[in-house]
């Protein structure tokens, strides 16, 4: 079978998401476990967009092994600079120099010719290939450009050295159709394409992005770049475990095959989920909670007497574990830890034993514990371990003729321990307004939802909030079988990151 490349950009185009910001130790997570996926080419962020970038860029590069190491750069000298001196030290470094084609681009943001363009271009690609052998371009909006005008920019960057040749559907404009056509013209109208691979790059505004990279595959590109969960700019990108999946149980129609290690992909759908804090959709294809469940009782009972009667993959292939052990208040610590290892968690010690007392405590309010009950409180505790302001203790009163009132201890990052009460419209607003003249960080709050992790009146309570900052959304969650208390946690989160940001910045 042939073989396609898999160019993950979760790093660089899946943060553009609205709140989906990441810190350096959290990129190096993500990339580490991307390589154990078997991702073959790290987009690992744009390294002149800010210090924090470039920063985490150059040690991803310096630490991460395994992968292709590359970095972003628009069809600028100071870019290439800036995106060489980030990637230098990789094992295999790569620049992907990105400028645009269409002419509403053209027209109404770069204000240039195609003369100009073609000529930037070229010019840019050298420049890059002057300092390593991997250059990617890509002709920005290529999908809404002048097919004859794209066949001209290729054939002059290939000229010029790049290898790989991306094809972006940047606004999610194209239809399989239309997408196919563009990939195999380029095949049939730029007469040195052998010398590059062609690699797809596809948006999913009009919830297209996987049809038409796999549309892009049938017509010959032979890389994909992706994201985890297909998070990124607007309605995100092509989802890694959506068109890998595609091509592992449909060998009959696409005969293509890729170095990802499937039994991987649950565990990094849930690590950039839980460091993004971004939810996974329930029916999402393949990692959504309802991926693999059958309500309707023809279906159960067709599952029961045969899985392949409704179920195309198997769940295993993808990492999920049936779970044979019933966990409660009389399980032990290895039986603990073993559960998690299979549910794709990779905890250090002292993680686990934070998480086990949490665990234990959980158990002695509830009979039974599932898988969810589970990943809702290692999820909790890892977000708790990473903060830099932590909530020590939260009381609430309130009552139909009361006023709302909450007593809030922080534990500030120099140690000192700090409290303050306030009165709200309610018992969150009240928390939310002790937090705020305890950390003295502007903030609005634009988004609040709670939802139940698992069924029962017993069950824990997952709040998730948005918050906006000097124009960035930041998102934040929290776990708890008390829902003002996981609405307190959820609040701490978010200012977490958003304080987070600043620091860089300020350090930038």
């Amino acid at each position: 079978m042939d073989r396609v490349y898999v160019f993950d950009t979760t790093l660089r185009d899946g943060e553009q998401s609205p709140g989906a910001t990441l810190n350096m130790e959290e990129k190096i997570e993500v990339a580490r476990q991307l390589t154990r996926l078997g991702v073959d080419i790290i987009e690992a962020g744009f390294p002149i967009s800010s210090l924090g970038d470039f920063e985490a860029v150059n040690r991803i590069a310096r630490e991460v092994r395994g992968s292709c190491i590359c970095g972003l750069a628009r069809a600028a000298a100071a870019d290439i600079d800036r995106a060489w001196e980030a990637v230098r030290d990789a094992e295999t470094p790569r620049i992907h120099v990105f400028l645009s084609s269409s002419d509403i681009h053209l027209l109404h943001q770069l204000r240039k010719s195609r003369e100009q363009i073609l000529e930037e271009a070229v010019a840019m690609v050298k420049r890059a290939k002057s300092y390593l052998s991997d250059v990617e371009f890509s002709p920005m909006d290529a999908s809404r450009s002048e097919p004859s005008y794209v066949y001209q920019i290729l054939e002059a960057v290939i000229d010029a050295g790049a290898t790989t040749l991306n094809i972006p559907d940047t606004v999610g404009y194209s239809t399989p159709e239309e997408y196919g056509r563009l990939i195999r013209g380029i095949f049939e109208n730029v007469p040195n394409i052998h010398k590059a691979i062609v690699s797809t790059h596809c948006h999913n505004d009009l919830g297209l992005a996987t049809a038409n990279t796999l549309a892009g595959l049938v017509n010959g590109a032979r890389q994909v770049e992706c994201t985890i969960n297909g998070i990124g700019e607007r309605a995100g990108n092509a989802a890694l475990e959506e068109f890998v999946m595609a091509l592992h149980t449909r060998r009959d129609v696409y005969n293509l095959t890729t170095n990802i290690r499937t039994t991987e992909i649950v565990k990094t759908s849930r690590l950039v989920s839980e460091l993004t804090g971004i939810q996974i959709q329930p029916n999402k294809a393949i990692v959504g909670g309802n991926a693999f469940s059958h309500e309707s009782g023809i279906h159960q009972d067709g599952v029961l007497k045969e899985r392949s009667t409704y179920e195309i993959m198997d769940a295993r292939t993808i990492g999920l574990i049936p779970n044979t052990l019933v966990m409660g208040k009389h399980s032990g610590r290895h039986a603990f830890k073993r559960r998690l290892s299979e549910l794709g968690f990779t905890l250090s010690d002292e993680d686990v034993s934070r998480a086990f007392m949490r665990f234990k405590e959980l158990a002695d309010k509830k009979k039974q514990i599932d898988d969810r009950d589970l990943e809702a409180i290692v999820a909790d505790e890892l977000r708790i371990h990473a903060e830099t302001y932590h909530l020590d203790h939260v009381q609430v009163s309130c009552g139909e003729r009361s006023m709302p009132t909450a007593t809030v201890r922080l534990i500030m990052p120099d140690g000192r321990v700090v409290a303050d009460a306030a009165i709200g419209t309610g018992p969150v607003d009240a928390i939310y307004k002790a937090i705020n003249r305890l950390i003295e960080i502007p903030n609005q709050l634009t988004e609040f939802s709670v939802k139940s992790v698992t069924e029962g009146i017993d069950a824990i309570g997952e709040v998730t909030i948005k918050i906006e900052s000097d124009g960035r959304t930041f998102i934040g969650r929290g776990a708890s079988t008390d829902i003002i208390v996981a609405s307190a946690k959820a609040y701490i989160n978010a200012l977490n990151k958003l304080a987070n940001l600043r620091t860089a910045t300020v350090g930038g």
